[in-house]
């Protein structure tokens, strides 16, 4: 009885330092920015800028955040950005869906070339694309607008999520779209009925790559849009002076602009989760 009371002991021990320990500081390493992105946004001016550095305010404060809504008008901003996110999101999974599908499923001339092109859109850095997507967006009036922002990411989030959802659907096996065949659905509504439900997986982890690539992007941003469309990267930058940084309503604006982001991660993990029973064969 002692020897087992021991060596459970023993290892627990081993566990602490192991693996509890270290799991428990790299929490701490990665939750600490966001600690105190938030708890700067809830001190007053005097404590932001005390010496030493203040780890919890004395008093909570929310002026911070009425500043935010009321003088800077980040609703605005926010609504700008979900506006862009969300269309995105929407225009990139229905053509990286449409266009996977096609390459998965069909075997037509010059595939592996335009696969390949696809590929190496990600190779060449955004800013290469500056100038002719300014001089398009200016010539066909989406300058300064959130649809040529739309159009601008899309031109990013496209090739790389038909690379990502093509996977999912060589996983899905061509036995399931023979047998809707068989069974009177034609070639559309087997792919809504059959593939949608299975693809469900993939197309949520794609639609989180979107959201958030257009949610936090900034160097377009700042080019193709002017003061009434900024969206949250752009107006947070606003921020940054000569003179100074406003150090609490940047925080604010940060720990608000992360919200959404988290929302869209929990939703498409429980998806995820969800999806890694749902369709299949049985053999």
């Amino acid at each position: 009885m002692k020897m087992q009371m021991h060596n459970k002991i023993t290892r627990g021990i081993k566990s602490l330092f192991s693996l509890t320990l270290p799991m428990a500081l790299f929490l701490v390493f990665l939750l600490f920015p966001f600690y105190w992105m938030f708890i700067t946004s809830v001190k007053t001016s005097a404590e932001i800028y005390a010496t030493p550095l203040v780890y919890w305010p004395k008093e909570l404060t929310w002026a911070t955040y009425e500043k935010l809504f009321g003088y800077f008008d980040f609703l605005k901003y926010m609504k700008n950005s979900l506006i862009v996110a969300v269309c995105t999101t929407v225009l990139s999974i229905l053509v990286s869906t449409l266009a996977a599908y096609a390459f998965s499923r069909y075997d037509f001339k010059g595939r592996k070339a335009l696969m390949a092109v696809f590929l190496s859109n990600n190779m060449f850095p955004t800013v290469l694309l500056m100038i002719p997507l300014y001089s398009i967006m200016r010539s066909i009036g989406l300058l300064y607008t959130p649809w040529g922002l739309v159009v601008a990411y899309a031109t990013f989030t496209i090739p790389f999520s038909v690379w990502l959802i093509q996977g999912f659907i060589r996983d899905v096996p061509f036995s399931l779209e023979e047998a809707a065949l068989v069974d009177g659905c034609n070639r559309f509504s087997a792919f809504i009925r059959i593939f949608l439900p299975i693809l469900t997986p993939g197309l949520m982890a794609a639609a989180v790559y979107m959201f958030m690539q257009a949610w936090n992007e900034y160097t377009m941003s700042s080019i193709f849009t002017n003061p009434a469309t900024r969206t949250i990267p752009v107006a947070l930058n606003s921020l940054i002076g000569q003179l100074g940084v406003e150090w609490d309503m940047l925080c604010a604006g940060g720990s608000i602009a992360i919200v959404p982001v988290c929302i869209m991660f929990f939703l498409a993990q429980k998806k995820l989760v969800a999806g890694l029973t749902a369709g299949g064969v049985k053999g």
